[in-house]
């Protein structure tokens, strides 16, 4: 047989295995996360979390994924770099600003014939979506009647977002989207400053409650008229995504609002039968 040919099958050989070795090692770290302290990423999607694992494994300088999990299991305060790793918190204020004014101009309009309103926006990440909704309806005269419950599944997320600080450097940017959402005021009326940070004003927390639960094993907690959950579920498998839809189709009210991210969408989950595209190009939908 050609030598070359040989060499080469014997390669392949060895990366499938070192794969297979790799996938069974991600299995047990993940599986460990979740029997020692119930973080299940077990049916998140193996792309991302391979990459953010390995990440991990190489700034700790560890061999293998293995001694990354000797670390979980035998050092507690170390899972708390893992998991933050393993968190979604790819965020900006206003982020998306077509859904926001698509929001302001179409369903805030419905949301008016409420007498209280309640948003939960899950996962939060650090709140930067949150306060944007915090100032658009402050800006509509709903803020005295809106409760927005905010929650991640990350504790040092949440308290970063009840914190309302967020670098200085991204006020440009964040200004830019806050404009092309429908903003009605100049956004700096909103913070103030020091050198590095804008610190969001006190009345823009009055209605914001944060707290910390988890999409994949908590239940529903209460009854929403909204349910904001953007660029979050494409990081999960379909069995999850299911699973999740469930959850959000039993915490909305009749006639109430899912808003997903531009990637996501619910018309191929048993519950899209339940909902109508409300604004489909921004994937606003209405429960039937």
């Amino acid at each position: 047989m050609n030598r070359k040919y040989m060499d080469k099958h014997s390669e392949l050989n060895e990366q499938t295995y070192d794969n297979e070795l790799q996938n069974i090692e991600i299995n047990l770290l993940l599986e460990g996360l979740y029997q020692m302290y119930g973080f299940d990423f077990r049916h998140y999607l193996r792309s991302s979390l391979r990459r953010r694992i390995l990440n991990r494994m190489k700034a700790e300088k560890l061999p293998t994924i293995t001694a990354l999990l000797e670390k979980v299991l035998h050092h507690p305060g170390f899972v708390d770099k893992l998991l933050g790793d393993m968190s979604i918190r790819v965020t900006e204020m206003f982020r998306d600003p077509s859904f926001f004014r698509a929001f302001r101009n179409q369903v805030v309009p419905e949301l008016r014939q409420y007498p209280e309103i309640r948003i939960w926006h899950a996962g939060c990440a650090t709140g930067e979506e949150v306060y944007s909704m915090a100032i658009l309806m402050q800006e509509e005269g709903l803020a005295e009647r809106t409760k927005v419950y905010a929650t991640d599944m990350n504790e040092k997320a949440i308290e970063a977002a009840q914190k309302g600080a967020f670098p200085l450097k991204q006020m440009q940017a964040y200004t830019k989207n806050y404009l092309e959402s429908g903003g009605t005021k100049a956004f700096s009326e909103y913070y103030t400053t020091d050198n590095q940070y804008a610190y969001f004003r006190p009345l823009m927390k009055e209605n914001l409650m944060f707290a910390q639960h988890n999409l994949v094993t908590d239940g529903s907690f209460n009854e929403f008229h909204v349910i904001l959950c953007r660029n979050v579920m494409i990081y999960f498998d379909n069995q999850l995504q299911k699973q999740v839809h469930r959850l959000f189709h039993d915490s909305l009210t009749s006639g109430g609002y899912l808003g997903l991210g531009k990637k996501e969408s619910i018309l191929f989950v048993p519950e899209g039968v339940q909902y109508d595209e409300f604004v489909p190009q921004e994937r606003i939908y209405r429960k039937k």
